[in-house]
């Protein structure tokens, strides 16, 4: 009889997988009551490794030349062979990865995600959510056309207030006094390098935070509480075979979707890709409107709403920040939605607001919108501002002691 481990055997003496798999899939117990909302982790992180890929293959054809990245865009869509495939999954995949990560964040306000012992695991996933709006601002910019150019201005001029050294700030970003070849350079290093290595860092950390205090579910009860003779829990089913099934499903009606964007509607009535971004950069010639990408349009709503420039970001810069304190900021003795009547309002009233912001954020500047930003924008903090007190008092529905199915 051969003693030959063969090679799996070989390459578990040399590298644990065999136990990484049980600890991460095969052993790692998950609630048994996962829903809908539970798909957009997995999705998130295929959507970034669509992103990745794709954008591997654009760099090979990008020139981060003022005079050349438009007509380098250009080619990529008209004469590279699959050229325009790979672009527009490339910028669906921008849209749609937002998507997802803003679905990710509203099951966390539903369930309850960052309530202890998660609140790290949240703000590891919040971070994450800033790197990639900074990610695709930078990449926003690269195509250099018409409405690429001057949101690139209005963004980076928005540095400019800050006290002494805003001006300095500006100059150092752009690499002179306006968007030019230096920019980006600039902002392809941070695109193609800089950013994806600290946002799968972080991604790391996220990952691990989440194996080292499990999953939450939609009862908001931690399952580790009711355990069986063998240790595990009564209330959990491993992650593999049962949810990687379901992942696997999601993943097909996610394609599905992706694919019919990405062949029927690439630009999808100019919320993926701006109509100005069709033209060249011109210094010379603003857009009628300069907006940001959806995704984006919420916040520069806030700059909008706010008189003065300072304020404005500051105000920015809370709306940002403020989720941070999400854990320390909710005192209700329960964590789900499901039992908190009056906190499913308030979340309602969230998401309107956003909603608003966002829609706004998308229009020409137009004084008839500021009242409806300012409402809106005031409900926004005010779910802030008001969760401490109301968490504490509010009347909520007999939680089980079990996950209901």
């Amino acid at each position: 009889m051969s003693n030959n481990p063969g090679f799996w055997g070989w390459l578990n003496e040399r590298l644990p997988v065999s136990n990484f798999l049980k600890a991460s899939v095969t052993e790692y117990y998950a609630p048994k009551n996962f829903n809908f909302w539970y798909f957009f982790g997995s999705l998130a992180l295929l959507v970034l490794v669509l992103q990745i890929i794709s954008g591997i293959f654009l760099l090979v054809h990008y020139y981060s030349d003022a005079n050349q990245a438009f007509d380098s865009v250009q080619g990529i869509m008209f004469d590279v062979k699959w050229g325009w495939l790979v672009r527009y999954i490339h910028t669906t995949g921008a849209s749609l990865f937002f998507v997802v990560i803003y679905l990710h964040i509203s099951r966390g306000y539903l369930y309850g995600s960052y309530r202890k012992p998660r609140e790290l695991l949240w703000i590891f996933g919040w971070i994450i959510y800033i790197i990639l709006m900074a990610e695709a601002y930078f990449g926003y910019v690269l195509p250099f056309g018409n409405m690429s150019y001057w949101g690139g201005e209005v963004i980076t001029a928005i540095i400019g207030a800050i006290p002494w050294v805003g001006d300095w700030l500006v100059s150092i970003v752009r690499g002179g006094p306006g968007l030019g070849g230096a920019t980006l350079t600039r902002f392809m290093a941070w695109h193609v390098a800089f950013i994806p290595l600290l946002l799968i860092g972080v991604i790391v950390f996220h990952l691990v935070a989440l194996h080292q205090v499990g999953s939450n579910n939609p009862d908001g009860i931690e399952i580790s509480k009711n355990l069986d003779a063998n240790g595990r829990p009564v209330d959990g089913i491993p992650f593999h075979p049962y949810y990687t099934v379901k992942d696997i499903f999601g993943v097909g009606v996610f394609l599905t979707l992706f694919a019919v964007i990405v062949l029927f509607a690439p630009t999808f009535w100019g919320l993926i890709m701006e109509y100005n971004n069709y033209l060249p950069a011109n210094p010379l010639q603003t857009p009628a409107d300069v907006t940001p990408a959806w995704y984006l349009s919420p916040y520069y709503a806030v700059l909008r709403a706010i008189p003065g420039k300072g304020f404005g970001i500051v105000m920015l810069g809370a709306s940002i920040m403020l989720p941070f304190f999400l854990p320390w900021l909710d005192r209700c003795p329960a964590k789900s939605v499901r039992y908190r009547p009056v906190y499913f309002g308030m979340l309602i009233l969230l998401a309107i607001s956003v909603v608003v912001l966002g829609w706004i954020g998308l229009q020409p500047a137009n004084p008839a919108l500021l009242p409806p930003a300012r409402i809106a924008l005031g409900v926004y903090f005010g779910f802030f501002i008001l969760l401490p007190v109301i968490s504490r008092f509010e009347p909520i529905r007999p939680v089980p002691d079990r996950v209901r199915m």
